[in-house]
C-alpha cells in the first residue's frame, strides 16, 4: 500500500510543477484581452509568490493540526479552484484575486510533501520527485501551447490544468488513510512533532545558515534561467533563436541531472551530492565568464543546470538529519519561504543591474550566490558535526 502512496506523491509533484510556468507562456495571449500592459504579469506573479511565502511560513501549524495528507489535499484543491478561477477571469483584478488562493495552496503543499519525503523515504526519491516536478513545469506550457495552437483561448489551458488538479484531489482524498499508515510504520517509529514558534526555529543551531543557503540556491537557479537568453544575445553575440534553444538546456540539465542523481545519491550521501553540485555549478559560471562563445558558453550553461540538479533535493532531504525529525517540519516551512524569496526578488534585482550597469555581470552575480551558498552549507555541516561528536 505504501508503494501506492509513493506513486500518488510522484503524481503530486508533477501536478505541483504544472501551474508554475503557465503564466509566462499564456501571458502574451492574455494581456491584450485584459487591456493591461505586458509588465502586469509581474504583479500577478508577485501576488502568487507572496501567498506562497506566507503559507510556507505557517505550514507547520497547519500540518500539526491536520496532518500531511489533509494539508496536501486541501492545498491542491485550493490551487485547482484558483486555476479554474483564472480560466473564468475576464479582468485583471480577478486574476489578482484568484492569485491569492493560488499562492497559498502552493506553499503549504510544497513544505508538506518535501518534509514527508525527507522523513519517510530515501534520498533517491527526493531527487526523482523534483525531477518529476521539472516534468510538470515543462508540461504546463506545452498544454497551454496545444490549446492556443488548436484555436482555443488561454482560458482553456487553465481549465485543462485545473481538471488535472481536481483528479489529483480525488486521488488524494482516497489515499488519506495511507499517509497516516506510512507515518506510523516508517522505521517502526512515529515522529513526535514539537511545536516551536518561528522565532524559536530561527534560533536553532545552523538555522540562519541553512535558510541563507536556500535563499542563495533559488536566487541562483531563478536568475540563471530567466536571464540566460538575454546574456547570450546581448553580451555573447549569439542570435536570439539559438540563445532560446540553449537556454532550455539549462532546465534540461536540472531535470536530467536529478534523474541521474537518483541512482547515486544513496551511495554518496546528501552532503557529498550538494558539494559535487556546487563544484559543477561553479565551474559552469567560470566557463560563462570566459571571453568565448558557442561551445564553451553552451557547456557552461549546461554545467550550471547540472550543478543545480542535486543541490536542492539533497538539502531538503538532509533537513531531519540536521535539525531532528521532531523539528524538521518547522524548519522546512521556513526553508521553503526563504527559497521563494530568493527566486522572486533576486532575478529582478539582477534585471536592474543589467539595465543600469552591464549584463556581463550575469556570471559574476551567479558566482556570488554559489560561493555564499557553499559557505553557509559548510557552516551548517560544521554545526551539525559538532553536535554529533
Amino acid at each position: 500500500m505504501t508503494s501506492i502512496l509513493l506513486v500518488i506523491i510522484y503524481i503530486a509533484f508533477i501536478s505541483l510543477g504544472l501551474p508554475d510556468s503557465i503564466l509566462g507562456s499564456a501571458w502574451p495571449s492574455m494581456y491584450g484581452g485584459l487591456n493591461v500592459p505586458i509588465s502586469y504579469a509581474g504583479i500577478v506573479s508577485m501576488i502568487i509568490a507572496g501567498g506562497t511565502i506566507i503559507s510556507s511560513l505557517f505550514s507547520d501549524k497547519l500540518i500539526r493540526k491536520l496532518g500531511t495528507g489533509a494539508v496536501t489535499t486541501i492545498s491542491v484543491a485550493m490551487t485547482a479552484v484558483a486555476l479554474l478561477g483564472f480560466s473564468f477571469s475576464h479582468s485583471f483584478w480577478q486574476l489578482c484575486l484568484w492569485g491569492i488562493p493560488y499562492g497559498l495552496g502552493a506553499g503549504s503543499v510544497d513544505a508538506a510533501l518535501n518534509n514527508f519525503v525527507a522523513l519517510h523515504y530515501k534520498s533517491r526519491h527526493m531527487s526523482w520527485l523534483h525531477c518529476f516536478w521539472g516534468v510538470g513545469a515543462s508540461a504546463g506550457p506545452y498544454i497551454m501551447g496545444l490549446c492556443l495552437t488548436n484555436g482555443l483561448k488561454w482560458n482553456s489551458g487553465y481549465q485543462t490544468i485545473s481538471i488535472i488538479q481536481i483528479i489529483l484531489v480525488v486521488s488524494l482524498i482516497i489515499s488519506l488513510p495511507l499517509w497516516k499508515a506510512k507515518q506510523e510504520t516508517s522505521g517502526g517509529t512515529t515522529h513526535e512533532v514539537k511545536s516551536i514558534s518561528l522565532k524559536e526555529t530561527i534560533r536553532l543551531p545552523g538555522a540562519k545558515a541553512i535558510l541563507t543557503a536556500f535563499f542563495c540556491y533559488c536566487a541562483l537557479e531563478a536568475t540563471a534561467g530567466l536571464w540566460s537568453s538575454s546574456y547570450l544575445v546581448l553580451y555573447k553575440g549569439i542570435d536570439a533563436k539559438t540563445a532560446a534553444k540553449w537556454a532550455s538546456l539549462f532546465y534540461l540539465g536540472i531535470t536530467s541531472g536529478r534523474f541521474i542523481c537518483g541512482f547515486i545519491t544513496d551511495k554518496l550521501g546528501d552532503k557529498k551530492m550538494v558539494r559535487i553540485g556546487q563544484c559543477i555549478a561553479a565551474l559552469g559560471t567560470l566557463l560563462l565568464l570566459l571571453p568565448m562563445k558557442d561551445v564553451i558558453t553552451l557547456t557552461g550553461l549546461i554545467l550550471v543546470g547540472l550543478g543545480c540538479a542535486p543541490i536542492y533535493p539533497s538539502m531538503l532531504h538532509e533537513t531531519p538529519n540536521n535539525f531532528g525529525a521532531d523539528k524538521s517540519q518547522s524548519i522546512m516551512g521556513m526553508q521553503m519561504a526563504c527559497a521563494y524569496v530568493g527566486s522572486t526578488f533576486m532575478p529582478s534585482i539582477f534585471g536592474v543591474l543589467a539595465e543600469h550597469v552591464a549584463i556581463r555581470l550575469y556570471p559574476v552575480y551567479l558566482m556570488f550566490f554559489v560561493i555564499l551558498m557553499f559557505l553557509m552549507i559548510e557552516r551548517t555541516n560544521k554545526i551539525h558535526d559538532s553536535k554529533v561528536h
